[in-house]
Formats: C-alpha cells, structure tokens, sequence
C-alpha cells in the first residue's frame, strides 16, 4: 500500500495520537511502508505547521522517537480542565544529581555521591520515582552497583531533542562543586518551561 504525501501527513498524526507516548521512527516506517527520509520530512513540516500556527498541539522529538503533546503554554489551563495538581518542583540536591547524572551517564549513585559530597539515596529515589532516569545495568566491578541514565521523559521535561543539545560545559566547577542557573536550570539551558523541573507539557490522550 502507497500512500500519498497528503495521506502519509494524516496517517502519522492519527498513529501519534492514538499512542499517547513516544512513537520510534523505525516503527512508523514500518506501519506506513515509506523510507526514514520521507518520514522525517513530513513529521518536520508537521512539527513546524502546528508551532507556527500556534496550535494547541506540539509535535516533539526525542532522539529517534516523535510524540504528540499539548503546547506548554497551554499546560495551566490543561491542568485546570482535568483538576490536575501542579507538581512539585525538584529540590536543588534533585537538580544537582539529575545534571550529574545527564553528564556523566551512564553513572553509579556512589559517582554523583562523589560530586556532591553527601549520600544521594533520596534524591537518586526521587529521580527514579519521577521518570526522569532509570537503571540501565550494572558496572562490573565489585558489588556490581546499579547505573543510571535519563530518559525520554528527561528530554521532554527540558525541550530537548536529543542529549547532543545538552551544552559542551557541564557545568562542574573543578573542585566537584555544582553551579546551577538561578532558576535551577541546568546549565547552559534556559531551564524547564512552566515552572515545573520535572514535568512536560502534558500529552494528548487519545
């Protein structure tokens, strides 16, 4: 089955919005039959339509995954419709080891400890808790402890496409002390939109 341009616009936003979730390219070039270029140009003109029409729907991407989700500067206004509570912020020693852990992934608890300078069990927890990391394996070495790394949800939270974007300087004194912006951003980035450290713009449901 080939599908016209037109055709394979309308079939991607219905398999975006029908998923909820991040969609891997690879699984949209299978269901639609039409090459990763092809796909890529179309998801991009889409992208750009809905941003530059100020719609209230956003396509994003997140490494070689895409997902439909509300604009964030529609997210108060979501909240109030569904009666949604505004999440917590992340603490400042939650910022410190989510920027550790963005930097030096994949990473052990006991490196972050070791840049911090203090026990990082809660706030390692509360990352895991919030989505923003998760376990990836273990270093093989003594005791084999468990290492982390960002996820998707990571990359949302701080409209990021990819971790290449995150900047060159991580922001790590030499000292090992840590230098966040003022907002608790992380750095080098104009920090998470909406007031909330950790949560995206909320997604379209189907």
């Amino acid at each position: 089955m080939t599908l016209e341009m037109k055709e394979l616009e309308s079939a991607v936003e219905g398999i975006l919005f029908a998923a909820g979730e991040p969609v891997e390219i690879k699984r949209l070039c299978q269901a639609l039959e039409t090459d990763r270029t092809t796909l890529e140009q179309i998801l991009q003109r889409l992208a750009d339509a809905y941003a530059f029409d100020r719609r209230g729907i956003r396509l994003v991407r997140m490494e070689d995954s895409w997902q439909m989700c509300s604009a964030p500067e529609y997210g108060e206004v979501i909240r109030r419709a569904f009666e949604i509570r505004r999440p917590a912020k992340l603490s400042q020693p939650a910022l410190e080891a989510l920027t550790i852990i963005a930097y030096y992934q994949p990473t052990t608890r006991a490196y972050v400890e070791q840049v911090r300078g203090v026990d990082s069990s809660y706030t390692v927890g509360l990352l895991l808790e919030r989505g923003l990391i998760e376990e990836c394996g273990r270093l093989q070495v003594p005791g084999r402890p468990i290492l982390y790394r960002t996820t998707k949800k990571f990359l949302r939270s701080f409209h990021l496409s990819s971790l290449e974007e995150l900047p060159e300087i991580p922001g790590l004194e030499a000292e090992g002390q840590l230098r966040l912006g003022e907002d608790g951003s992380l750095p080098g980035t104009d920090g998470p939109q909406n007031g909330d450290s950790e949560e995206p713009a909320a997604a379209v449901k189907p």
